[in-house]
């Protein structure tokens, strides 16, 4: 692939390193099936032109994705991907996909902006966690009053 699959966003005003942010993006791009095993990412120059970051803030990606087993840089010929992070469920077609793209736009119309649909998935999440976290606690509880008998 040419490596226009994946376009670099760097937000300045986060206080999240560019590095950080191009490895986020790219793995979002690996879970959501935009980027396949074999594709190319974007050359360094490429991003450097397209966000105005340093050279070396870039290769520091990705050579922390390449030791993370996500890329590979092949001398002269770019940096291919080496590792899907998609699960079924993420792809573009898919009905959570769609559920969750309705979902946004039901949020955006009713008037709230990024930050506060991230802060209800992060919310949403973490509650489902606390839930899986308490079932086996209690489950085990239950379990050893049954073995407490007299």
């Amino acid at each position: 692939m040419d490596g226009d699959v994946v376009e670099y966003r760097i937000d300045r005003g986060s206080g999240v390193p560019a590095y950080v942010q191009i490895i986020e993006q790219t793995e979002r791009a690996l879970r959501m099936g935009l980027l396949q095993v074999g594709d190319k990412l974007p050359t360094a120059r490429e991003v450097v032109a397209a966000t105005a970051i340093n050279p070396n803030t870039v290769l520091r990606a990705y050579r922390d994705m390449e030791h993370a087993g996500l890329v590979e840089l092949r001398r002269g010929m770019g940096t291919f991907v080496t590792r899907s992070l998609a699960r079924p469920g993420a792809e573009d077609d898919s009905p959570l996909r769609r559920e969750m793209n309705d979902w946004t736009a039901r949020a955006r119309a009713a008037g709230l902006e990024r930050a506060d649909i991230l802060a209800l998935v992060v919310a949403a999440l973490e509650t489902q966690e606390r839930q899986q976290e308490i079932q086996p606690r209690a489950a085990g509880k239950e379990t050893r009053r049954t073995h407490d008998g007299p």
